[in-house]
């Protein structure tokens, strides 16, 4: 290839013009139509089940350690299958999803997911549960990938951040729909709606099309046309981006097939580096600790658990449908910095209130002060923290390496989950403000990370964005 930068081969000639006058020349711009609502509905039927999974031991704990005479060691096992599950599905998302397709991966998150539930609601026994949780894992690891990759693919650059922002949404909406309802109902009941968008997603995925630069990457250039035409709508003249997609992929020809050590090359360190910071960031700045114990934060500080639990989820919804308005109006980078800041000073009064819980001081005011600090760590999760990481990771990683890229990625952020999940009891007996005040001090590294090493990415296209920053 010589010196010429890969960003200039990508360049496609601005004065291509349809023949045809009343079709809308796409410069990958293009209209958002109702096939790409719902391919994007069918694959976030994916991330609903995923939000199910995770929220479903919370009010299934009393209705199944009675109904199943568990013990608490039992049921703490069930409910952390669910991160060793992920840790599988996550370990074989990438190179799925490159061998399958993304929809082909889409199908098998999908069977572990219908298998799974349906193990649960019948289970009889301990082992038969435990299997069900572990096929819950495995479907919710693969799609933490492959949703937001299929997604990033598809999606018209206008409007491909809210679109990917929508994914955090869906997730949100979805543990409070099963915290909610769950509370009403039996647990057998509850896995067994469960089900619902397990059955939706698996019709959808009938209808959809594949990824178009997934098809053009693998020689099938025709296909790759009929997909997208289909996505962006019969008016709509897609040769300009569909000359882009071929022309990048053409040139990608040029470099190794994906592989692990191909990501040791010089030429990714940025992509790999922003990939896996943002991702362990996001972990390991209290996101799991915050999730999933919420309810023990709230009952050690004095707050009504029920009332904390109800308000959080309430904030989280609305803060996420503000997320997806804004998340393409600003640049990816500020909101990051914003949501990061955001993130650090929730951690910061959350640990100040137990601080001076500690000491007895300003008791009275350790509730409403620790209900605070929850509600903005959880606004910079819904703004930025939550969604863009992985918008990014899709957006930055060029689709020969997207792979092993993608696998390693997502086991980070499986394994920085786990590891947050597992130490926060530890640490929250150990002090109750310390824990935060070392998230509090790893989102102040991290808003120095995003501010030197993140690149921006709104309003390019895919390929533009994988040339520059891979030069």
């Amino acid at each position: 290839m010589g010196d010429k930068p890969l960003l200039q081969k990508v360049r496609v000639q601005k004065d291509i013009e349809s023949s045809d006058k009343g079709v809308r020349v796409n410069d990958g711009d293009g209209p958002v139509t109702l096939i790409l609502l719902f391919t994007t509905f069918t694959a976030l039927c994916g991330t609903f089940s995923y939000g199910t999974a995770a929220g479903f031991t919370s009010p299934a704990q009393t209705g199944i350690m009675a109904g199943l005479n568990l013990s608490l060691a039992e049921f703490s096992f069930f409910g952390s299958v669910l991160t060793i599950g992920g840790l599988v599905g996550a370990a074989m998302s990438g190179k799925l999803a490159d061998i399958l397709g993304r929809r082909g991966a889409l199908w098998v998150s999908n069977s572990f997911c219908m298998a799974g539930w349906l193990m649960i609601t019948f289970s009889q026994a301990t082992w038969s549960l435990d299997i069900g949780r572990l096929f819950l894992g495995v479907a919710a690891g693969l799609a933490s990938y492959v949703v937001p990759v299929y997604i990033v693919e598809i999606a018209p650059k206008k409007v491909r951040g809210a679109f990917s922002a929508i994914n955090s949404l869906v997730m949100c909406g979805s543990v409070a729909v099963t915290f909610l309802v769950g509370s009403v109902i039996s647990w057998q009941k509850l896995a067994l709606i469960s089900t619902v968008p397990c059955v939706l997603e698996f019709v959808g995925l009938f209808f959809i099309p594949e990824s178009p630069r997934w098809l053009s990457r693998n020689g099938r250039v025709k296909e790759s046309e009929v997909a997208l035409q289909r996505l962006r709508g019969n008016n709509t003249d897609i040769t300009k981006e569909a000359a882009e997609i071929k022309k990048y992929m053409e040139n990608l020809q040029e470099f190794k097939e994906d592989g692990l050590f191909e990501l040791f090359n010089p030429r990714y360190s940025r992509v790999i580096t922003v990939g896996i910071g943002l991702l362990v960031l996001q972990q390991l700045g209290g996101l799991s600790g915050y999730t999933f114990y919420l309810s023990s934060i709230f009952k050690r500080s004095g707050f009504p658990n029920n009332l904390g639990v109800m308000v959080a989820s309430v904030v989280q919804s609305v803060t996420s449908v503000i997320g997806i308005i804004i998340v393409d109006k600003f640049r990816r980078r500020s909101l990051l910095t914003v949501a990061t800041v955001m993130m650090c000073l929730g951690s910061l009064i959350t640990g100040l209130a137990f601080l001076f819980q500690s000491y007895d001081l300003l008791q009275s005011y350790t509730p409403i002060s620790t209900l605070m600090g929850v509600l903005v760590f959880q606004t910079s999760i819904t703004i930025g923290i939550g969604g863009i990481p992985w918008v990014m990771v899709s957006e930055m990683t060029p689709i020969n390496i997207k792979g092993s890229a993608g696998t390693l990625c997502n086991l980070t952020s499986w394994s920085s989950n786990w590891f947050v999940a597992y130490t926060f009891n530890f640490l929250f007996q150990w002090s109750s403000s310390g824990v935060f005040f070392i998230y509090t001090i790893i989102s102040g590294v991290g808003i120095l990370f995003v501010t030197k090493m993140v690149p921006e990415t709104r309003g390019r296209s895919l390929e533009e964005i994988q040339a520059s920053i891979t030069r």
